[in-house]
């Protein structure tokens, strides 16, 4: 069986993309990172989905971004509550984490090299999403060709590939994607800003473009929120 690589956060839009893998025929290997974020508790919400969407193995990566700050998800600065659609749209907003995407890729390059793997998955999205430059198709074409670059086996003839399945699908239809690979969506986890028993704000960006995602679908979020 063909083995791919999946960075898996706990949130929709990656678990969403470890079920697309696994329903396209990869033997998968779930990537998740602690990485000194405020919503630490999407790494549970990771470990459960892994285990449900019977992923091969699921690793947990330990690194510290906080030592370099530079955002509401890192450092101590105020994660954005109540902004209009409008705003979210626009710039790139505090909740933005400095070369989160290229790190995380980066760790999960090594982890395909060493294991075999030549696939790499990651849910990345630049429809509904809050303008993180790490999330354009330009942004993952540029890490493949790094990838076949900077590597023993992109040396010696092996390619790697860099899957991004749902880069131009709106929330809306990643949840009725998800909804046909029949993947529980109440384990998943979006919130930047959770209560410290774990209920979703409701107001951070992440929370706003989720629950726009199910209205666009006329669907019920099955997440708990503070504000509901």
């Amino acid at each position: 069986m063909k083995r791919a690589v999946v960075l898996l956060s706990g949130g929709l839009d990656s678990t969403t993309t470890l079920a697309t893998a696994i329903a396209e025929g990869y033997e998968t290997y779930a990537l998740s990172f602690e990485y000194g974020q405020r919503h630490k508790i999407e790494i549970g919400a990771a470990r459960r989905i892994a285990r449900a969407l019977g992923a091969k193995e699921h690793r947990v990566a330990k690194i510290d971004m906080r030592i370099f700050g530079g955002s509401a998800l890192t450092g101590d600065v105020d994660v954005p509550k109540k902004r209009p659609a409008k705003e979210i749209a626009e710039g790139i907003p505090v909740t933005y984490v400095p070369a989160r995407n290229t790190i995380f890729l980066s760790y999960a390059l090594a982890l395909a090299e060493t294991i075999g793997a030549r696939d790499i998955f990651i849910g990345a999205n630049a429809i509904d999403y809050s303008g993180y430059p790490d999330c354009r198709p330009e942004f993952i074409a540029a890490f493949e060709t790094l990838a076949n670059l900077a590597t023993k086996a992109g040396v010696e003839g092996a390619r790697f590939r860099i899957h991004a399945p749902l880069i131009k699908l709106s929330k809306a239809e990643i949840i009725r994607k998800a909804l046909e690979l029949d993947v529980d969506l109440a384990l998943t986890h979006s919130c930047y800003d959770p209560t410290p028993d774990g209920v979703a704000c409701g107001e951070c960006d992440s929370c706003l473009l989720r629950l726009k995602g199910f209205r666009e679908a006329a669907l019920e979020d099955p997440v708990r929120y503070a504000n509901k």
